[in-house]
């Protein structure tokens, strides 16, 4: 498997794997605290929807852009959105920011679904089928914007599928099989190591693209090819580094 399609499974993977695993404390929570059949209901009803916004927006992607402003958009963006999982990842490293916690959330969750008021439609409770399509559609709104950016930036949508679909069967079956918040997941370290593969893939492709503004209007290529997604991950990985530092320090300065 070429280096490209390595990174593109394992990211698509382990960034699905982590917004499935807070969408599923969301359902659990409604189905504790309301009832199974309107969570699960809520459940399908935002796949269904993901699955038509996931079609829609790579076809609109794949169609009306050529394959270098292609890689320039996409790249851009997943660079943005990988730094901003970085920069939260990176707060939480240094201690300026509070961990996130599965358990605390299905708590939140549970007591906000315990103290609603019961409203009842189409045989539902609308409280907790609202609540898990909402967790579930916003959740899977991200994993919908990775895979459509790793895939169509790399040329390979089937691989970045199969490794958001791969998570899900994952996190789906350890929900099934222990019926709590996968509170074991080291999810602030997954998060961490998931924004630095976004940063660096969009760095990457972005700066690929900028071949749409040369008169040939072809993508770039980096020196060493594949090999340089591995510099820009260390470099990516040492900026984060120096942040968590050097973050602290500067706010006991500014305390002082």
């Amino acid at each position: 498997m070429e280096g490209t399609t390595l990174g593109l499974v394992g990211s698509t993977f382990v960034a699905s794997f982590v917004e499935f695993v807070e969408a599923l404390t969301i359902v659990l929570a409604m189905g504790f605290t309301r009832n199974w059949r309107s969570a699960l209901a809520g459940a399908a009803a935002a796949l269904v929807a993901l699955t038509g916004f996931t079609f829609a927006a790579g076809y609109a992607l794949s169609t009306w852009l050529p394959q270098a402003a292609l890689q320039l958009t996409v790249g851009t963006l997943l660079l943005i959105f990988g730094l901003q999982w970085l920069r939260k990842a990176t707060l939480r490293a240094a201690g300026l920011k509070a961990r996130h916690d599965e358990t605390e959330e299905f708590a939140v969750q549970t007591a906000a679904a315990q103290a609603a008021a019961t409203n009842r439609r189409f045989g539902l409770d609308t409280f907790g089928f609202v609540v898990a399509f909402k967790g579930v559609f916003l959740e899977g709104v991200e994993v919908v914007f990775i895979v459509i950016t790793f895939g169509l930036s790399a040329d390979n949508v089937p691989g970045a599928v199969w490794g958001a679909v791969a998570a899900g069967a994952i996190v789906l079956t350890l929900g099934a099989v222990l019926h709590r918040p996968l509170s074991m997941i080291p999810e602030n370290a997954l998060k961490y190591g998931v924004g630095l593969l976004l940063a660096a893939f969009g760095t990457y492709w972005a700066v690929e693209g900028l071949g749409v503004l040369t008169s040939e209007h072809h993508s770039l290529e980096w020196p060493g090819g594949d090999l340089a997604i591995l510099a820009l991950l260390a470099l990516w990985l040492l900026l984060s580094r120096i942040l968590v530092v050097a973050l602290p320090r500067i706010r006991r300065k500014e305390m002082a």
